[in-house]
């Protein structure tokens, strides 16, 4: 049964940082590229940010290209997102998403797995 558990949400203020961390189990995780999706109240669920096997190619969105860094560490089944300089638009439910295909985690097709998210809030 694969699972990927999300941590390292929280609440932080305006500019502050947060890393978050997806350790997955049930699959080979070095064959997978991994990916991160949020989802603000009453908004539709946007990448965020992915990264292919052995972290060949990242990609970010636009709006948190420069302030945000995935990373894997495939010794120990986890992604993991560097978050810097959050502001409250910032504010979402956070997932781990993981897919063979590197399109796919880039938010173009039916992801394979998810976590069940981890709970950002940046105060202001």
């Amino acid at each position: 049964q694969v699972q990927l558990v999300e941590s390292g949400g929280g609440l932080v203020q305006a500019g502050g940082s947060l890393r978050l961390s997806c350790a997955a189990s049930g699959l080979a995780f070095s064959n997978y590229a991994m990916g991160w999706f949020r989802q603000a109240p009453g908004k539709e669920r946007e990448v965020v940010a992915a990264i292919s096997r052995s972290s060949i190619t990242t990609y970010y969105s636009d709006t948190v290209n420069g302030l945000f860094t995935i990373s894997r560490e495939d010794a120990k089944n986890t992604v993991y997102l560097q978050m810097n300089s959050l502001n409250p638009e910032d504010t979402a439910v956070y997932f781990c998403a993981a897919d063979l295909s590197i399109t796919v985690v880039r938010g173009r097709g039916r992801i394979a797995y998810w976590g069940q998210g981890t709970q950002v809030t940046v105060s202001s």
